[in-house]
């Protein structure tokens, strides 16, 4: 997993409340086996039509939005289902943050063990960065994660928290897999141990 300190990127708009994981991804596309090229596969019901073209009317897709890093949502986001293909595929088609007022707590921990910041924020910080996102074309906002700060483009800073334990997995980049590593000499000196005489 690339670890995660610092981003400055495009915010892309989803004005949706209770945004589920099929919704996401729809499950049609949860039997692939690979942990990526999902990108195509992301909010596919509103992106596309159903000629497979793009939808001029999801406002993600406006040609300003394009190259988002960022993703600004409603309450509740990612609930539904606890399927990991739903960060997979916002990771893959770009997202490294997403900020809402809330989140699904599975899809929220999910977030992180795959390289994703999600950042909750007052509902009224959410409804003033929609606005801004709308009125600036290519509006971008700088994610620090060590300071805990986001920088708006008039330089005002945003403080946000963050379980201490999660930073520290997410700026080092360690997954769950990762994290076992680090004890990687322990656990073969245990299995030698009690894998004589068997």
């Amino acid at each position: 997993m690339q670890p995660f300190t610092k981003l400055t990127g495009i915010v892309a708009p989803l004005e949706a409340l209770n945004v589920d994981t099929d919704q996401i991804i729809p499950k049609q596309f949860l039997k692939r086996i690979t942990r990526s090229g999902y990108e195509d596969c992301l909010f596919f019901d509103w992106r596309f039509r159903a000629d497979g073209t793009l939808n001029p009317d999801f406002e993600m897709n406006g040609p300003r939005y394009r190259g988002a890093s960022i993703l600004l949502t409603k309450d509740n986001f990612g609930c539904g289902s606890s399927r990991e293909h739903a960060p997979w595929a916002l990771y893959d088609y770009g997202f490294r943050v997403i900020l809402a007022p809330s989140f699904a707590d599975i899809f929220f921990n999910n977030c992180y063990n795959n390289g994703m910041l999600p950042i909750a924020l007052p509902g009224e910080t959410v409804e003033h960065l929609f606005k801004e996102v709308r009125t600036h074309d290519g509006y971008q906002l700088t994610v620090d994660l060590p300071s805990q700060t986001i920088v708006k483009p008039d330089g005002t800073n945003l403080s946000f928290e963050v379980d201490p334990f999660k930073r520290e997995c997410l700026l080092n980049g360690w997954d769950q897999i990762g994290l076992t590593l680090r004890h990687e000499a322990k656990i073969a000196a245990y299995e030698a141990a009690h894998s004589s005489g068997h």
